[in-house]
């Protein structure tokens, strides 16, 4: 399988497994995420058989909390993790929730709603924008959140080079992602997963095979933990740690702007 290239170089870029332009794939992953909106986080359920909020729990527990801070989670429309930091936030904090997908914001306002806490007292923004290009001014945030969105961006030193520029000095980043696993014989029980489980739940639960087949070669092009974390390093994050969730099916990366 070739090197995932974070940087489309050229034209064009992946799209999962296929090259496509790269004026194309940001239209074509939020096609993805608007057919899987309403499904999204059940299959999340069934697909990792519920390990996913365990891993979650894992990712919020990473942030040290303190009064009004200003937090931003991008690409987390559907709210899942704004409403953890929420949980834990101290008083006088903010959350921004940016993702480009209008669908998956509209999931996460209507749960939003069904937990009682929109409204101007709930701490909660939502913003559609590109992690690429996020609709706020420099140093405007503490914590900088991304989790299972970054490798569907096109350009990902682009967003991390972002991500540094709203972060305030002293900042924290923190990426939730899958990434490759490390452990023998779990790599290859994962990739049969992956290429047989997901695609089947995908068409009968989301009604969407090709979104699920998608997901599973999106995380095979993904760069893995050690090039993820000198990306963070190449766009001015510092302090990069790594954590391996579940032998690396997924993993924590962290950072600060210093």
């Amino acid at each position: 399988m070739p090197e995932p290239d974070p940087t489309p170089a050229h034209d064009t870029t992946h799209f999962g497994f296929q090259d496509v332009p790269v004026s194309e794939k940001s239209a074509r992953v939020r096609d993805v995420f608007s057919s899987v909106a309403v499904s999204y986080d059940l299959m999340n359920d069934l697909m990792s058989l519920g390990v996913h909020r365990a891993w979650k729990a894992s990712f919020v527990n990473r942030i040290a909390f303190r009064p009004d801070m200003r937090f931003l989670d991008v690409a987390g429309g559907t709210g899942d993790i704004a409403f953890r930091i929420r949980e834990k936030a101290r008083p006088g904090s903010t959350i921004t929730v940016c993702d480009i997908n209008p669908d998956m914001l509209r999931v996460g306002k209507a749960r939003a709603i069904d937990k009682g806490i929109l409204g101007p007292k709930s701490g909660l923004r939502w913003v559609c924008g590109d992690a690429e290009a996020v609709p706020a001014s420099d140093s405007s945030f503490d914590v900088y959140t991304i989790a299972f969105g970054l490798r569907n961006v096109t350009n990902i030193p682009a967003a991390l080079a972002e991500a540094r520029r709203v972060l305030r000095p002293g900042g924290q980043f923190y990426c939730l992602e899958f990434s490759q696993v490390v452990l023998p014989v779990l790599d290859d029980i994962y990739d049969r997963y992956s290429f047989s489980v997901l695609p089947k739940l995908g068409r009968y639960v989301a009604r969407d095979e090709a979104a699920y087949r998608y997901l599973a070669e999106s995380i095979r092009k993904f760069p893995n933990q050690e090039k993820l974390a000198a990306l963070m390093g190449d766009a001015g994050l510092e302090q990069v740690k790594v954590q391996n969730l579940s032998g690396g099916i997924a993993a924590i990366h962290s950072a600060r702007r210093i």
